[in-house]
């Protein structure tokens, strides 16, 4: 398998079409960026290096990107202001040097593509040593792409823009997804060349590679197999497409990983949550990034599980019950109706119903402690920092207000809450 010496991601539009105001490679998909997806496939390949061009809001994506690879192979290239793709690149020319090796170049708004058909288009240039190939596909809606024409021998000829395309040429269904993989030194070569004698007044990199027919040197290309990988985002349409396309593709590794999943269609799982086998997830269930499931467990349905929640092994957490930053230890149980913040479970503990951990002082968040095999009453309000000790039980409806710690094996109940031994004491409730 070839693999590039560097890639560039081409990241730094704006997006004008999405209306959102964000950076269009910032746009959120299943846990992440749209770019932290394109750069994982990237670093899949073992590039030498990573850049990333960027532009429109540079600084909050140069903040998305950094960390993305431990070896640091990642650098953003300053593109100000945009006059196109092929000026993308020339911005890239002092990085990129005499001679920067295979070089594949990418759009940081295709989260879909798979690192497995980029070393197939690198494949596909060193098999023809040829000097540049597409990527191209197939597709039912063009949705703007360029086509590709082809000559004698399905040689490949041009790309024609949609826009300057003949009602046939419009016709044709094999498009360019304007993701290429270059000879470096041709690349270095070529770029300094580029006019923007066009209605845009932009450089494009497409006249690379029609230099190149020009000159005679033939031109790879090489087609996706599966069409959705081509699904690049301008709009918040796309990147609703884009999102249940990922989705998919996270939902079936879990589904091979063993984890039983009910009802995928109403599942949302985001990127970056693991689940051990043998749980179960059931309807109308979401689960963002950062979460930790262990095996044997159950969760849902109606169930929202947010960032730095852990469920050990067998616990259960169930109908329209949320959990944040908590830790529910091994077979402890909140099954209903319930806010879990900022709460640290023990095994074996139960959650009554519609029990709410109030971690919010209005000021900071705080968090609360269950103990082992404690039972915690249906409606008790456990208000941050507070106590529960093994085995002690909360009666229904009881606040524990902060800084609370009830003993080991005491039962508390009322508003607020105390000790129903030293209430029966002084004769309260009779």
């Amino acid at each position: 398998m070839s693999r590039p010496d560097t890639v560039v991601i081409l990241a730094a539009g704006q997006g004008t079409r999405m209306r959102t105001g964000w950076a269009k490679v910032l746009a959120p998909l299943c846990g992440r960026p749209l770019i932290a997806w394109v750069v994982e496939a990237a670093l899949a390949l073992d590039p030498a290096r990573v850049l990333v061009v960027v532009g429109y809001k540079a600084g909050d994506v140069e903040k998305a990107v950094a960390g993305l690879d431990p070896k640091g192979r990642v650098r953003c290239v300053l593109q100000e202001p945009q006059n196109g793709t092929g000026h993308a690149l020339q911005v890239c020319l002092p990085e990129l040097g005499r001679d920067p090796g295979t070089t594949l170049v990418l759009y940081g708004d295709m989260p879909l593509l798979e690192s497995a058909s980029l070393a197939a288009l690198c494949d596909a240039r060193a098999l023809a040593a040829c000097d540049a190939a597409l990527l191209t596909a197939f597709v039912e809606s063009p949705r703007g792409f360029g086509r590709i024409v082809r000559g004698t021998a399905e040689r490949f000829e041009r790309i024609v823009e949609e826009r300057d395309a003949t009602p046939e040429q419009r016709a044709l269904d094999e498009v360019n997804l304007g993701v290429y993989a270059f000879e470096g030194q041709a690349l270095v070569r070529e770029l300094p060349k580029l006019g923007k004698a066009n209605a845009q007044g932009e450089y494009y990199l497409t006249d690379v590679v029609g230099a190149l027919v020009a000159a005679g040197r033939p031109v790879a290309t090489r087609a996706l197999e599966d069409e959705v990988e081509a699904i690049g985002v301008n709009t918040l349409a796309h990147l609703a497409e884009a999102r249940a396309a990922m989705q998919d593709r996270l939902l079936e590794a879990h589904l091979a990983a063993g984890v039983y999943i009910e009802d995928p269609a109403s599942t949302f799982i985001d990127h970056g949550v693991s689940i051990g086998p043998r749980t179960r997830i059931l309807p109308c269930t979401v689960i963002r990034s950062g979460v930790v499931i262990g095996s044997d467990c159950e969760v849902g349905p109606f169930t929202h599980l947010r960032a730095g929640t852990v469920l050990e092994d067998g616990a259960e957490i169930g109908n329209f019950t949320e959990a944040k930053q908590t830790r529910l230890g091994a077979h402890a149980k909140a099954k209903h109706l319930s806010y879990l913040g900022d709460a640290q479970i023990g095994a074996r503990a139960n959650i009554g119903a519609g029990t709410i951990f109030a971690n919010y002082d209005g000021k900071t968040k705080r968090t609360s402690r269950v103990e082992e095999e404690s039972f915690v009453g249906s409606g008790t309000i456990l208000v941050a920092p507070c106590e529960v000790g093994r085995g002690a039980t909360t009666g229904a409806g009881a606040v524990v207000v902060k800084d609370t710690r009830i003993p080991p094996g005491e039962t508390w109940v009322g508003v607020p809450a105390r000790s129903l031994a030293r209430r029966a004491k002084a004769g309260e409730g009779s």
